[in-house]
């Protein structure tokens, strides 16, 4: 814990440097910072328990999951500071990423909304405050991920457009 920040920026700077090297013009953080493209932002926000996960049970594997227990609520941005260091350390453009409405919700489990829509929009409420926060951070480029589209695509044709316009 002690030295966690100081090699997340190690790490960082090295990808930078690479990409750099590499001739990108539009250089990402690495994602160093993250323990998966989701979790970082979706476990930073309030009404999310993590301490009592769901267990989700997937070809012989346990998986944790937050779990919704409240109405989400974005305290404070998430990657302005990644952003910071990022732009602090190249000279190009740069391209920060965001997982999308739809995939932070189906990587929760729902015990307050009672509605798969509704969850998504409200993790899109929140992740468009974060893009807003990025574009005045300075952001050139913000991606959403969002490979659980595929995975729903029930879902995905119900209302995956519309959460993802409400994102952006």
């Amino acid at each position: 814990d002690d030295y966690l920040a100081e090699a997340q920026n190690d790490a960082t700077l090295l990808a930078i440097r690479d990409q750099e090297r590499a001739g990108i013009d539009c250089i990402t953080d690495g994602e160093m910072r993250r323990e998966s493209y989701s979790n970082r932002f979706g476990t930073s926000l309030q009404g999310i328990d993590t301490d009592k996960p769901y267990i989700r049970h997937v070809e012989g594997m346990e998986i944790p999951m937050p779990r919704i227990v409240g109405k989400l609520t974005r305290p404070a941005p998430v990657e302005v500071e990644d952003l910071a260091f990022l732009k602090a350390n190249t000279d190009r453009l740069t391209k920060i990423t965001l997982p999308g409405p739809f995939t932070l919700s189906k990587q929760a489990s729902d015990e307050f909304y009672g509605d798969p829509e509704a969850v998504a929009m409200a993790y899109a409420e929140l992740v468009n405050a974060e893009a807003h926060d990025l574009v005045a951070a300075g952001a050139d480029v913000i991606q959403l991920d969002e490979p659980w589209l595929r995975q729903d695509p029930d879902g995905a044709n119900r209302y995956g457009v519309e959460v993802i316009d409400r994102a952006l």
